[in-house]
């Protein structure tokens, strides 16, 4: 049964907050000697681990680019038609997202500003675990599309018609059946089949995020992704549709978090007992059930000002808020979905933005995957004589001030 709480009960919100943390540690001794294997052997381990953990039946983790163009053809048109809608939303999202290149003089004889450039190479990591994501698929390659990123890679661990079917329509050239911490390796170090990555993007299980977080170092990453959450902070509402979104999020994961912050003790009470007659009709009620029990709850708040400071304290992957007065005090959230009619389902799939969000509080430190992730921002300075004197005896006195004479003495050749 949900629990509800009372936002006085700090021990008990601290509590539910406190579930989210997954304990890495573990699943990193797991890793390690997979990372090295694959390091040290390339194919030769990836294969063997991928027969073990994915399934693998031939001797390649390649999926040709011939089966995915066959998977797209033979692709349902509602299906087809489901991923020309989305891909269309997601790539409008990335162009508008996308920083542009500029120079200005900000000064007589001073040009300054910024080229972007695409990185070399990516992996997208695909979960192929309870659910098949080609949505994942969408919001991690598309981007890296508009971006003009040179080699774009994809893997799954156990990639479903309807993902193939995916990046065949979307024209991915290099996928791959590999999962876990070897796909992760394999990416960071590159093999004789698989090219290297300069950053790996995508959700995953905790060995996964376990890899990413041990081999950040030597790759760039998005970010170290935890459970799922929602959190939702309404006055009031329609019990069924709040219920219906907490649900929405709760099938995800047994270890999914789904939380409800109200100022009514009767809406709190209606959608508790609403999610109970939903439960009874869903197909993923065994899901739904452990996270709605072990990790959810409903908190009766005093103020919507208290429920904004919860809300940023939990720093939420998704937060959904009543409308869009709410804004001015969010500080710390993955995404936001504004009104009774922007349901958290919408942006996993269709709306545009992406669904690849930071979790466990890790929103309190960047946003959600974006175009950002996969272009450089390269500065440009431009200096004209009269440029250089105006600053010239801020930068020599600066450089002897920290002793790097040599600095000083750089400007001041140009003027002898």
């Amino acid at each position: 049964m949900l629990r509800i709480l009372r936002s006085s009960d700090r021990a008990a919100i601290d509590a539910l907050f406190a579930r989210r943390s997954a304990r890495l540690e573990e699943a990193e001794a797991v890793v390690r000697p997979i990372l090295a294997a694959v390091r040290e052997r390339g194919d030769a381990a990836l294969v063997e681990y991928a027969r073990k953990f994915d399934r693998l039946e031939g001797d390649s983790v390649r999926i040709p680019a011939e089966e995915l163009s066959r998977q797209a053809d033979a692709v349902t048109p509602a299906l087809r038609s489901a991923v020309e809608t989305a891909a269309g939303q997601i790539r409008a999202f990335a162009e508008r997202q996308a920083p542009r290149g500029w120079m200005d003089e900000i000064g007589p004889g001073i040009r300054l500003g910024q080229i972007v450039r695409p990185l070399d190479a990516v992996g997208a990591y695909i979960p192929g675990g309870r659910y098949p994501l080609p949505s994942t698929l969408m919001m991690t390659v598309i981007p890296a599309q508009v971006a003009g990123v040179g080699t774009i890679s994809a893997c799954c661990p156990g990639p479903t018609p309807e993902t193939l079917a995916t990046a065949g329509l979307l024209g991915v050239k290099n996928f791959f059946r590999m999962g876990g911490a070897q796909a992760i390796a394999a990416f960071c170090y590159g093999t004789e089949t698989v090219p290297r990555a300069q950053r790996i993007v995508g959700p995953g299980n905790i060995y996964v995020a376990a890899a990413k977080k041990l081999l950040a170092g030597d790759v760039g990453i998005d970010f170290v992704a935890g459970p799922t959450e929602i959190l939702l902070i309404f006055p009031d509402g329609d019990p069924r549709k709040l219920a219906a979104d907490m649900l929405a999020q709760a099938e995800h994961d047994v270890d999914a978090a789904a939380i409800l912050l109200t100022m009514s003790a009767e809406t709190a009470e209606r959608t508790a007992a609403e999610v109970e007659r939903q439960l009874e009709t869903l197909p993923t009620a065994a899901v739904a059930r452990r996270a709605i029990d072990d990790n959810s709850a409903i908190v009766i708040c005093d103020s919507v000002a208290e429920a904004c400071a919860i809300s940023n304290d939990f720093a939420p992957e998704h937060l959904s808020v009543a409308d869009d007065s709410f804004l001015d005090q969010i500080v710390h959230a993955g995404s936001v979905f504004v009104g009774p009619w922007s349901p958290e389902a919408a942006g996993d799939y269709a709306s545009g933005p992406n669904h690849v969000l930071p979790t466990s509080g890790a929103a309190r430190l960047r946003g959600g995957l974006s175009i950002l992730d996969y272009v450089k921002i390269i500065t440009v300075q431009q200096l004209e004589p009269a440029g250089l004197e105006r600053i010239a005896s801020a930068v020599t006195t600066l450089a002897r001030a920290e002793g790097l004479e040599a600095h000083a003495r750089s400007v001041e050749a140009r003027f002898d």
